[in-house]
């Protein structure tokens, strides 16, 4: 089982786009998908998310994510540091 440390690289990737259902993950145009980009923590992913979030908040269908890529990449690791 893999070992932690207290500074290890647990990527997470930023992405979004305009949705065609406020209700679902589905995008109008994947072609116009912006991709971020890839970050080495939560925290740095979180502040990149939270300014393309707050710079498309007049186009109510604009949505980003955080996908946890670290937790994909391991699955059986058991702790999960955001």
């Amino acid at each position: 089982m893999p070992t932690s440390t207290p500074n290890a690289q647990l990527l997470h990737l930023v992405f979004g786009g305009e949705l065609v259902d406020l209700n679902g993950t589905e995008f109008k145009d994947l072609s116009k998908v912006d991709m971020v980009g890839l970050y080495p923590n939560y925290a740095s992913a979180h502040a990149a998310w939270k300014a393309k979030a707050q710079s498309t908040v007049d186009n109510a269908h604009m949505r980003y994510f955080v996908v946890h890529l670290h937790r994909l990449l391991d699955p059986d690791a058991t702790a999960h540091h955001d």
